[in-house]
């Protein structure tokens, strides 16, 4: 971890460490000059308001410039606001983010008539003019997805209204990542070395991470002290975000907002409760894990920061990013050559932004736009976890990069509830990797625990966070209002159930609410959970069956938005309609938390 007393700025960072965004547009005049094109275009879509029914071949004609509308609009929202991510202290790009925000309601809009005016074409005619030109059969799914959402679907004036309503609703949104990405400061503390480190969201973990308990406890209090000072200001955020969700899902006709996010996946409301209920039932998995935490940490008191201390003691990690990139080249041998040939060009044609620098976006992510590569943003520290977040995000990139090369722009997007597997798989078959290959016991207990804390994070941590939205969505739907203090009550009554007794809640982590960016991607997080179950199961079958799993596995990965994620998954060998992999999941963790009892007490 680079303790400096300040972040390098982004033009101190050495080119070969950015990502190659002139990939997307040499120029910035580039960019403006393909705004202004879809300027354009959005007002040649409207010709064809009121005639899609008219012939097959005006219908055709409509659904291919819609295409180009979406893979110009791609481009421009992605460059904007990576742009804007490099340094959000920006003000380039901070109107480029803006302007491009604008423009997706603007594209939004302009394209709100198309749904209702084909839902008013009888099904008989709709078929004839399918039947008619050979060109649309391309269209056929996404025809008969727009049929499945008849039900809650509007006018055209009303999907109009609701579109431009759309540049209000992202407020909130907007509003918390401008605050928690470019305004929050967090204090200084002293580390272990006795000198003074300035606290950023790329070293917080790290700090958590500490050896020295009180480094663990100082950043711990000096971060939420810091949400604390503006607790209503963000529980206000919080709520005007649900209700704007609320207010969409009553307009569209759904009982919750729950069944409107699940909705567009086609995803049955069972899968989300099932994985509340399957966590639910092995609680007792994760306090065992807190209790062993505690046991061997040697503490009369377990606090919230002692749950990500190491338990191996002397034993650290410190993995340059070249060393990382060989040891994911290596735990990913069993996905085959060509799986890894684009992992190669990932990694040796500058597709990641590595390392952190002043007022650069906060975590990691992949993204892009169709007809370019992936990108993938992290803020790379040289600890075991970064190694995993840079194997997870290029899981993102390479399920892209199939979707991409293997479906057309209409189907090349896949959805989020299989967003999570693709990555997933890459931890669980690195880590698979990692295991055989430990020096001795001390290494092995080190990367099992990193396991372990994947699986807390993962799919207990994110469990909760599911069952905390829906709580407060279910609140908020029913008159309740959503205050500082009612947010705090609950989260911290989620925290004493999936922690147990043998640790103290400690006050601050009330607050950790205010903090995950996530929330404002309404039941978003709970497909980190079904994400990393399905992956489980995926990884195991590929290592025992080889050829035949990867065949089928990338096959998944090629598929894109091709079909409902369900049924895509069943191609890879998963059924998401069951508890199974989420209870195969967790049958994994009782074996590895079995596995690190055994070595800890020899």
């Amino acid at each position: 971890m680079n303790k400096n007393k300040s972040l390098p700025t982004r033009d101190e960072i050495d080119e070969k460490y950015k990502w190659a965004i002139e990939d997307l547009y040499l120029t910035d005049e580039d960019w403006e000059k393909e705004y202004s094109q879809l300027e354009e275009l959005l007002e040649d879509i409207t010709e064809y308001k009121g005639r899609l029914s008219k012939s097959s071949e005006i219908l055709l004609k409509f659904f291919v410039l819609k295409d180009e509308i979406g893979m110009l609009f791609e481009r421009i929202y992605v460059y904007a606001n990576q742009k804007y991510h490099e340094d959000t202290s920006n003000s380039i790009y901070q109107d480029f983010s803006n302007k491009a925000s604008t423009l997706s309601v603007q594209v939004s809009s302009k394209l709100s008539f198309y749904t209702p005016e084909i839902l008013s074409i009888p099904v008989e005619v709709l078929n004839d003019l399918i039947n008619e030109n050979k060109k649309l059969a391309l269209y056929d799914f996404q025809i008969k997805d727009i049929l499945r959402n008849k039900p809650h679907t509007l006018s055209a004036e009303i999907e109009a209204l609701l579109s431009d309503v759309g540049e209000i609703a992202i407020g909130p949104d907007n509003i918390f990542s401008m605050f928690n990405n470019a305004d929050i400061e967090f204090p200084e503390i002293i580390d272990e070395n006795g000198e003074k480190i300035k606290i950023t969201h790329g070293r917080y973990g790290a700090l958590l991470e500490s050896n020295d308990r009180r480094v663990r406890e100082d950043a711990f209090k000096a971060v939420y002290s810091s949400y604390a000072s503006f607790k209503n200001t963000l529980a206000a955020t919080f709520s005007a975000n649900v209700k704007q969700e609320s207010f969409y899902a009553k307009a569209r006709n759904f009982p919750s907002t729950l069944e409107k996010a699940l909705y567009a996946g086609n995803i049955p409301i069972e899968v989300y409760t099932n994985l509340i209920d399957a966590v639910n039932d092995n609680m007792h998995l994760m306090h065992r894990y807190v209790s062993l935490r505690k046991k061997v940490l040697g503490l009369t008191e377990m606090h919230t920061y002692d749950l990500y201390a190491p338990l191996v003691k002397d034993f650290e990690m410190d993995i340059s990013f070249e060393e990382a990139k060989d040891i994911i080249k290596e735990g990913l041998q069993p996905l085959g050559a060509d799986y890894l040939s684009i992992l190669n060009e990932g990694f040796n044609k500058k597709w990641i932004d590595i390392y952190e620098n002043q007022n650069k976006r906060s975590g990691a992510y992949s993204w892009g736009a169709f007809g370019t590569h992936p990108y993938v943003l992290m803020n790379y520290n040289n600890t075991l976890n970064n190694v995993y977040t840079l194997a997870h995000e290029m899981g993102h990139a390479i399920h892209s990069y199939y979707s991409d090369k293997n479906q057309p722009y209409v189907y090349a997007a896949y959805t989020i509830f299989v967003a999570e597997v693709a990555s997933t798989c890459n931890e669980s078959l690195l880590i698979n990797h990692m295991l055989k290959n430990a020096k001795d016991k001390k290494e092995k207990a080190y990367l099992i625990n990193h396991f372990l804390e994947k699986f807390k994070g993962t799919l207990f941590r994110q469990t909760m966070f599911a069952e905390f939205e829906m709580l407060t969505h279910k609140m908020l739907e029913q008159g309740e209002s959503l205050t500082a203090d009612v947010l705090s009550k609950i989260y911290r009554e989620l925290n004493i159930k999936y922690f147990g007794d043998d640790i103290i809640i400690d006050p601050e982590i009330e607050l950790e609410w205010a903090r995950i960016p996530h929330f404002y991607r309404a039941f978003y997080v709970y497909q980190y959970a079904t994400g990393y179950s399905a992956a489980i199961a995926l990884s195991r079958r590929i290592l025992k069956e080889g050829e035949a799993a990867v065949n089928d596995y990338i096959e998944f990965l090629s598929s894109g938005g091709s079909d409902y994620p369900i049924e895509l998954l069943k191609v890879a060998g998963v059924d998401m309609n069951t508890k199974e992999p989420v209870n195969q999941a967790l049958a994994l963790f009782e074996e590895l938390l079995d596995q690190m009892e055994e070595i800890i007490e020899c």
